[in-house]
């Protein structure tokens, strides 16, 4: 595993920022693995930003999320899918066409976890972006999942539940289940790149690099990828 430690947040994003736009400048018909969250909001600004000055072109760019709250439409304020439109698909001239993302309100979830398994296989990714839950979340996997997992609907940790409150008007709203990618799928990207920032994901990040290869610590699985990368800002790699 490839760690870079930077300053700050704002170093962080844009160290990211280098790496997602040196794939897409490398290939223009690329698959990218984007996540949601605050972590990637800088990176995903330095893209727009970077769109806008240098025509970086995503005409012919494919994208694929990690997961999907169970119960929220798309057009829901809180969804992922109107999260990335808002904050990165839009911005980038991204079409949705070109984008996917698993399907909250399906009465089947099987079938649903069925289909996505089977897009992922077609649209093997060039990169999986990551971010790192204080738990040692990535995705939704949490504590407990199997590496071997395929997409899966996860009941939230609440540890999990409490991290995403604050995008919430109260704690109460927060689904409590979600659609989420599995392990086995973000270990068949070509490329990782993991990012963490604040002091409390700092234990995270040890357990991560540090630690045994364990499904009590789902992120631990990236020391076996091949080509990885964590950018963590000093306070989450403070401990390393």
């Amino acid at each position: 595993m490839k760690i870079i430690i930077t300053k700050d947040y704002e170093e962080l994003s844009a160290k990211a920022a280098e790496v997602l736009l040196g794939v897409v400048e490398q290939n223009p018909r690329a698959v990218l693995g984007l996540a949601t969250g605050t972590t990637p909001l800088g990176l995903y600004a330095r893209m727009i930003a970077d769109h806008r000055e240098n025509g970086t072109d995503y005409s012919q760019i494919r994208t694929v999320n990690l997961d999907e709250y169970k119960g929220l439409p798309e057009m829901h304020g809180q969804s992922y899918a109107y999260f990335m439109r808002k904050n990165l698909f839009e911005g980038l001239g991204i079409t949705p066409g070109q984008t996917n993302i698993e399907d909250g309100t399906a009465e089947d979830a099987k079938q649903e976890c069925a289909r996505y398994d089977a897009l992922l296989e077609a649209l093997p990714r060039d990169i999986q972006l990551l971010g790192l839950g204080s738990n040692g979340h990535i995705a939704f996997n949490e504590p407990g999942t199997p590496f071997g997992s395929g997409t899966h609907v996860v009941a939230l940790a609440e540890s999990t539940v409490k991290d995403n409150a604050r995008l919430f008007k109260d704690i109460s709203e927060v689904p409590r289940k979600a659609f989420t990618m599995g392990i086995r799928q973000i270990m068949q990207a070509k490329k990782v790149l993991i990012l963490a920032s604040g002091a409390n994901k700092a234990e995270a990040v040890y357990k991560m690099v540090k630690g045994e290869v364990t499904e009590k610590v789902p992120a631990s699985v990236l020391q076996l990828h091949p080509d990885c990368t964590l950018i963590a800002d000093e306070a989450a790699g403070g401990k390393l």
